[in-house]
């Protein structure tokens, strides 16, 4: 360092921070320096404190005449500060005075304060707010201009957080150039407005060979299934299930109501279908359609079933009773009372028909003997609407408005008044009432219950452990469910708002088919004829349609090269 006094302060070559107007101020408040009334105060167009002497005039009161850049300094040779110009430093740094020659001439100044918006030539005085640092056009410092800004903390001294600043501005203005090339890297049209897409998405792939390795690939994805359940079942994926029913029977008088059972198919190619107070059946292979009976004056019919070779049909009433139909003879056998509620279900076990009642009760009739109350279980607390027995009758499932499913032992129970039964199984995984239940054809030892509405869930249980094997989720409340007799495929019908039918095959439960709006109303329930390839669905819209959902096997053909035809083929029906 020189000993003639410099211009300006010599500073060391080692690498530190340089010497800022914010520095300045914090090293002085540090000293506890006391500030002076100010002179600026009186001086509305000042915007800056750093004022360059050889521009200023004699009515500027930024500038100190009279001062010399010397004594201002007041800095000895080893950089200490004396007291006298330590008191002379700290009015000055109050006042906001620059000397020319200092350090402070060495920073662009503002002559004029600088408003967004405002023209050049507007010489209109405006209230000075306080000042940030500002980006000019090029992307740099304005060294001649601030931008007003009400949160500045020091009205004379620029804040020091440059990051801060920067990161509060709304940045524009940048490099075309770059602007460009970030566009094409990343093919983006500046022209449209971000994050909407235009662009069309990929094609599919060609690759003939990506179904096969999907269809091999789905068993590793499956979930495991029952002990019994096989897992090779492979859905045809060029099959196709019609959209549109068959046949359309028209139904005036079909009861709107989700927890009775409105129809039954028998073995012998026959539809019960019971319509308010009557009973109506219809011959599939004919199409002639006879009224059966009515129910008592003021009552209903409920729930009609049929025997499994289809020579004697139950019909449930609303007053409780219970009637045994001749189908030959087209006659009323019987008449059995006793249930103090609508039987909305029924199910028959060769000579032993099952009734369930609106009091929870289920009730065991032997149509062969006058006391036809053989066995009476009590387990349910709401309407019984779901009831069937398995196909060798050992076993009956019975769902209820409780949200409960039971599995019985056939031979438990007792005709005594006080008896509570005591199920084999009790399962409480629905939320909802539980009317759709099926036995599996092909498993029997696998049952299906679907629940109503807020529960849209099929599962499916083991019998043999109790145990629960399977899931399966839908979207809205499910009205019944039929296992196909022929392949490994699940029905399902649905209530509103989609009114559906929906095929699942079976253990994997994708998705084959679904038949959306397949009626006008919410589907109350549906029947597997006997040949097996036609379900019948009816519905509050007082419709009965027939749909061919699936194919018949083909049948080995004799030595005389005939094949045999069931009579209960739907080819029959015209």
């Amino acid at each position: 360092m020189s000993s003639s006094t410099a211009k300006t302060p010599s500073r060391p070559r080692h690498a530190r921070p340089g010497i800022t107007p914010s520095a300045i101020t914090l090293g002085l408040n540090s000293l506890s320096l006391s500030p002076t009334k100010s002179v600026y105060n009186n001086a509305p167009d000042s915007s800056n404190p750093f004022i360059d002497r050889r521009a200023a005039n004699s009515s500027n009161p930024f500038v100190d005449k009279k001062s010399s850049p010397t004594k201002a300094r007041g800095r000895s040779r080893h950089g200490s500060m004396s007291s006298g110009g330590l008191d002379h430093l700290a009015k000055d740094a109050v006042r906001g005075i620059v000397r020319p020659g200092g350090i402070e001439t060495k920073f662009d100044v503002v002559r004029n304060d600088y408003f967004v918006g405002e023209s050049k030539g507007s010489t209109s005085p405006r209230k000075r707010k306080g000042s940030s640092v500002s980006l000019n056009s090029s992307g740099g410092y304005s060294g001649n201009k601030l931008k007003s800004s009400a949160s500045s903390d020091d009205r004379m001294i620029p804040t020091s957080n440059i990051g801060a600043t920067l990161a509060s501005q709304n940045i524009q203005n940048t490099s075309p150039a770059h602007t460009a090339r970030l566009a094409e890297n990343l093919g983006i049209n500046v022209n449209q407005r971000i994050l909407r897409f235009h662009q069309q998405g990929p094609q599919p792939t060609t690759d003939p060979t990506l179904a096969l390795q999907r269809q091999l690939a789905r068993p590793l994805y499956q979930r495991p299934a029952g002990p019994n359940a096989s897992t090779g079942a492979v859905t045809n994926k060029t099959r196709v299930i019609p959209t549109s029913p068959q046949r359309v029977l028209d139904a005036p008088g079909m009861i709107d109501d989700f927890y009775l059972n409105l129809i039954s198919w028998s073995g012998l190619n026959q539809l019960a279908v019971a319509l308010c107070e009557s009973t109506y059946i219809w011959n599939a292979e004919t199409g002639n359609v006879d009224l059966l009976g009515t129910a008592p004056e003021g009552s209903y019919v409920s729930a009609v079933n049929f025997t499994p070779d289809g020579t004697f049909l139950g019909v449930g009433n609303g007053n409780g009773d219970v009637e045994v139909w001749d189908m030959e003879t087209t006659q009323k056998l019987r008449t059995m009372s006793g249930h103090q509620a609508q039987v909305a279900s029924l199910s028959w076990n060769n000579h032993i028909l099952a009734s369930g009642c609106a009091d929870g009760s289920i009730w065991f009739h032997d149509v062969r003997v006058a006391q036809h109350k053989v066995m009476q279980l009590l387990g349910h607390e709401g309407e019984i609407c779901g009831l069937t027995w398995r196909a060798d009758g050992e076993l009956l499932a019975s769902g209820g408005n409780d949200n409960v499913v039971n599995i019985w032992d056939g031979r438990t129970g007792s005709s005594g008044d006080d008896w509570r039964g005591t199920p084999l199984y009790t399962k409480n995984n629905h939320t909802a009432a539980v009317k759709a239940m099926a036995w599996c054809p092909w498993q029997n030892n696998l049952l299906a219950t679907g629940g109503g509405t807020g529960d849209g869930q099929v599962h499916f249980w083991s019998s043999t452990t109790g145990a629960r094997v399977n899931t399966l989720q839908t979207p809205t409340q499910i009205s019944s469910v039929q296992f196909a007799p022929h392949s490994r495929e699940v029905l399902t019908t649905h209530g509103a708002p989609v009114n559906s039918l929906m095929i699942h095959s079976y253990p994997s439960m994708s998705k084959v088919a679904e038949i959306n709006d397949a009626h006008d109303a919410r589907v109350l329930g549906s029947a597997v004829g006997p040949a097996g390839d036609v379900v019948c669905t009816y519905a509050g819209d007082e419709n009965v349609k027939f749909w061919k959902i699936w194919e018949l096997p083909k049948k080995k053909k004799d030595k005389a090269g005939s094949s045999e035809t069931g009579p209960g083929s739907m080819l029959l029906i015209r």
